[in-house]
């Protein structure tokens, strides 16, 4: 027998969940074994195939996929989730600027060109058939972050308005490893480009250019230039986008050297500067010209909602999430044209079909109900999830909890589970005594430099205090090890990530994949079999408003 087959055996011989010190009858083994690789197999083998396009929203790939989703959780006994129907309607714009624009860059010595794609990425959020800067000064706002409880700010002392920001990606703790300054190794949510691009808005830039490098991103280049290329979708906005800059986008590494080589600046010493709470913005003596042509496009995405009704406490829903979506077809690919994302995220979703399934196989619904929710759009700024909270269907005084799958473990079983946002809230303790069941642990994200806990959907129930857990696969492979999983995690951003190589792989060790499905179903089990609600720790920046949340709910 393989270590994987003795791990397997540990995680069925219990089919409950830790209650207090021991293990109890709590979790049905009939539920538990509902769950199986075959079945996972089966639909992330669907939901990735080439016949669904990529999976991209307001396509023929999203029309497959929806009515996937929905007939499986109408032949499961899953009810519609939103008052008679299985969707909800998300209103989008999608904005594809013509990538044939170039950056020109002139100062004292000339004017460089900057090549679309291989040398820079741009769009607009603005709703509009061309954006542009024209001659924009540009300048060099290090981090461009402006964190009082920090003692940060990088925009002090200088106008940008109508200027062009050129910001670094991360954070300042990320950059001198300092566990006192920002979060040290973790990145805060001041370190992610949504947040960068939203403050030189708030300074009334122009212009926004991210440098991109690999290990602060936490991705490659070519993420940037597949994720950031063709129709980039966004809600409707009342106000057509126009408080957002007009030019957002991203430089790579060796452009922005170039471009500060021609204002006499040094990068790297600049770099360093930056890291400094005293540093000041620099004016780099250069402008920009861009001018995006657009073509802009209204559509109606969807949510997908299936529930089960609960018994004594039906009012009250626990969540199931994940994204639905991927990155779709793109014509202008030679070869392969379609991002399949097997793994992002239609392993995800997969997972939330097997947990359906097991709900399903009940013999009487636990007290509180479930909800089954898988969104669009996550890839284009989790937008799916963003409508969805703001239009809630379900009041979030009533919702207990989110759980939230993007992306499962398909390397096999692991020692370990991890938990992006470990510490944050109570959650991780249900977790936690689950995991002990089947002989594991939980551990902090091992990539908090990455900044994924505001990468994916759980963030946006998160912002309006709804109690979120975000479990990530273990690192501890039960035969490999740590170093292996590590190197394989590696591999797959390197080389599938974002790009149409993420495909289904008939060898994958989806046995890993169904013992952590196991505990999200044995975590969800016991807070819809309970009373209390879970809560944010003390100090979190989400505890505030879920204590204001339940106090009015009261």
């Amino acid at each position: 027998m393989t270590a994987s087959k003795v791990f397997v055996g540990l995680s069925v011989a219990c089919s409950t969940i830790l209650w207090a010190g021991g293990c109890s009858d709590g979790v049905p083994q009939r539920a538990l074994d509902s769950i199986t690789p075959d079945g996972l197999s089966a639909d992330i083998k669907t939901l990735s195939s080439d016949a669904f396009e990529g999976r991209g929203p307001s396509s023929l790939g999203e029309e497959k996929t929806i009515a996937f989703i929905s007939e499986r959780f109408e032949d499961l006994g899953i009810a519609p989730g939103n008052h008679g129907t299985f969707l909800q309607e998300v209103p989008l714009v999608s904005i594809t600027a013509d990538p044939s624009s170039l950056l020109r860059i002139r100062g004292r010595n000339g004017t460089q060109r900057f090549q679309y794609g291989d040398q820079y990425m741009a769009w607009t959020k603005r709703v509009v058939p061309e954006a542009r800067i024209a001659n924009s000064e540009m300048v060099f706002v290090g981090y461009g972050v402006v964190a009082p409880e920090y003692g940060w700010n990088d925009y002090d002392g200088i106008d940008v308005a109508g200027k062009t920001v050129v910001i670094l990606v991360n954070d300042p703790g990320f950059a001198t490893q300092d566990t006192a300054l920002f979060n040290g190794n973790s990145m805060t949510y001041y370190g992610r480009w949504t947040y960068k691009y939203e403050e030189a808005a708030r300074q009334g830039a122009a212009g926004a250019l991210i440098v991109h490098e690999t290990e602060p991103a936490a991705y490659p280049w070519e993420v940037v230039t597949g994720s950031w290329s063709g129709p980039q979708f966004g809600l409707v906005p009342a106000d057509n986008n126009m408080s957002r800059v007009a030019i957002e986008g991203w430089l790579t590494v060796a452009t922005a050297r170039a471009v500060f080589a021609a204002a006499n600046l040094d990068y790297d010493s600049l770099k360093t500067q930056a890291k400094d709470s005293g540093f000041e913005a620099v004016p780099m003596g250069l402008d920009a010209t861009l001018a995006l042509k657009n073509t802009i496009d209204r559509s109606i995405s969807h949510n997908v909602l299936g529930v089960l009704r609960g018994t004594e406490r039906a009012d009250e829903y626990v969540v199931y999430m994940a994204h639905w979506d991927h990155l779709g077809r793109d014509q202008s690919l030679s070869g392969d044209q379609i991002y399949n994302g097997a793994e992002d995220n239609a392993s995800g979703t997969a997972g939330l079909l097997q947990l359906a399934k097991a709900f399903a196989s009940l013999e009487t619904p636990p007290l509180r109900s479930l909800l089954f929710l898988a969104v669009t759009a996550e890839e284009q700024g989790l937008l799916g999830s963003s409508h969805y909270a703001s239009n809630p269907v379900y009041p979030p005084e009533k919702t207990v909890a989110v759980i939230n799958m993007d992306g499962l473990d398909l390397l096999g079983p692991m020692r370990d589970i991890s938990v992006v946002g470990y510490g944050n809230s109570e959650l991780d303790d249900y977790l936690a005594d689950a995991a002990k069941i089947q002989g594991r642990v939980i551990r902090p994200d091992a990539e908090p430099e990455a900044g994924y806990y505001y990468r994916s959907d759980h963030f946006n129930f998160a912002k309006v205090g709804i109690p979120a857990l975000y479990p990530d696969a273990g690192l501890d492979h039960v035969e490999h090890g740590e170093e292996w999983t590590s190197e394989q995690r590696d591999d797959y951003r390197a080389n599938r990530y974002h790009k149409p190589a993420d495909e289904f792989n008939p060898n994958w060790d989806l046995s890993g994949a169904v013992l952590d499905l196991r505990l999200f179903f044995s975590v969800g089990y016991r807070l819809a079999s309970e009373s209390t609600f879970p809560n944010w720790r003390e100090g979190t920046e989400f505890r505030a408003k879920r204590d204001s949340m339940m106090a009015g709910a009261q």
